[in-house]
Parts: structure tokens; sequence; C-alpha cells
């Protein structure tokens, strides 16, 4: 690479050759390393936390292992399951903790976070028996805003 290059510094990579059998011939192992730049393609980290959208596309594709048809297979089975089990706690029956723990684990499959966060708090919730209308407008919500989102993929498909 030329001296008056002028390269962004995220594009290059310092490395280090190093020669061991030279550096024995010469008893020191600092004269036989050299000090090179290299271009490489950069390519950007995937963000730590999930987008604020109610789907994460990433981890439903890893879960689907990038099979299209199965992601919107998935995702209509999960928009139907997900409103028969709202309409199921919102009686509060005996079962609404499992029913709770059950949207919270299909949420979690298809990377519908803010869905999952919400069953979770109102399974805790039903756990200790405090109210639970709180936790359950919040999962409703939860609910609504992310089966929007499926409905808005499939119409895409």
């Amino acid at each position: 690479m030329a001296e008056s290059e002028n390269v962004p510094l995220t594009n290059l990579v310092l490395a280090r050759r190093i020669d061991p059998c030279e550096s024995v011939r010469q008893g020191d192992l600092g004269s036989a390393m050299t000090l090179h730049l290299e271009r490489i393609e950069w390519m950007p980290s995937p963000p730590l936390a999930p987008d604020d959208g109610p789907i994460d596309f990433e981890h439903l594709k890893r879960m689907t292992l990038g099979d299209a048809g199965l992601e919107q297979e998935v995702l209509a089975m999960f928009a139907a399951q997900s409103a028969q089990l709202i309409g199921a706690l919102a009686a509060l029956a005996a079962d609404a903790p499992a029913l709770a723990h059950t949207l919270k684990g299909s949420a979690r499959a298809i990377g519908a976070v803010s869905v999952a966060d919400a069953a979770a708090r109102l399974e805790a919730v039903l756990a200790s028996g405090a109210d639970p209308s709180g936790p359950l407008a919040e999962l409703g919500d939860a609910v609504v805003s992310t089966r929007s989102a499926i409905e808005a993929v499939l119409r895409r498909s």
C-alpha cells in the first residue's frame, strides 16, 4: 500500500508475520517480526439487541433456517395462537399461568420479544397472586402490535 493513500482505519488490519526459523537462528523473537497493513472487506456487526420492531426477523430467519415459506407458516400460526391465548387469558381461568407460559415460549421462538417479555411479567404476577390487569393489558397491546406486523408481512408475500 502506498504511504500517501488515505485509508480509513476501520478497513485495515494490523498483522505480525513471524518466521519461527529465523527467530531461532537469531535468538531474538522480536527481530523476526515484521508489521504490515492489509485491506479487508469490513462487515458491520449485528445489533446487540433486536431493533424496536415487534419481531426480530433475524432471529426468526435463524430459527427457520432461512426458509421463507416456513417463516410465513410459523408467523401465521403464531398470529392465530396468540389471538386464542389472549382471549383465554382474559377470562383469568385456573390455567392462566400455563397459557402465559405457552405464549411466552411461542413468542420467543419467533423473535416476538415484546410479547415474550409481557407474557413473562404476566406469568410472574399470576404466580404472585397480585392484580394481573395491568400486565394483561400490556400483553394484549404487545400481541396486537405483533399481529399487525405479521399481517403486513404476510400481505407482502
